[in-house]
């Protein structure tokens, strides 16, 4: 169990590493909208890419943001029921999410590989004449920001097992 605790840690510290470096996108993004904003209210003037810039910004937020809130538990969950769990009984939905997490991660990675690699393999990139170009790139966030997901995902298992044998005694 030491080797899984271990793991667990240093799970734990990559994602708050990815976590703290991606915060910085979230200012670069309200300053991005702020002037979007400002620039097309206040001066009549607006371009595509700079509206795409935005969702270019806030993929990455979302797809590799979602494990550092896990890791900080800050995901959704029914805290209503599992305020009234026992202890015992929250590590165990906790593993169990965490199973599904991980489930759920492969799936989504398995699926969106050939997403992206068809992506890839032309060249895709904005539809709207003045677009960004590349968005094979952002869409490349898929499998990196669920395998971020799943590797989280696994630290939470371990946590939650650790606790819940812990709890039994």
């Amino acid at each position: 169990m030491q080797v899984a605790r271990k793991l667990s840690g240093g799970i734990d510290a990559f994602i708050d590493l990815v976590g703290r470096a991606l915060s910085w996108l979230a200012l670069l993004l309200a300053l991005v909208m702020g002037a979007n904003v400002l620039l097309r209210y206040g001066f009549s003037l607006g371009w595509i890419w700079a509206q795409e810039l935005e969702w270019h910004i806030l993929v990455p937020i979302c797809l590799i943001g979602m494990s550092y809130a896990l890791r900080h538990g800050e995901h959704v969950r029914v805290d209503v029921l599992f305020q009234s769990f026992s202890p015992r009984t929250k590590h165990a939905v906790d593993i169990a999410a965490a199973v599904l997490g991980m489930l759920l991660s492969i799936i989504v990675i398995k699926l969106s590989i050939h997403y992206v690699l068809q992506s890839w393999t032309s060249n895709e990139g904005s539809p709207n004449p003045g677009g960004i170009d590349h968005r094979y790139i952002i869409k490349s966030l898929i499998p990196i920001g669920f395998a971020l997901l799943f590797v989280q995902s696994v630290s939470e298992a371990i946590k939650s097992y650790d606790a819940f044998r812990g709890a039994g005694r």
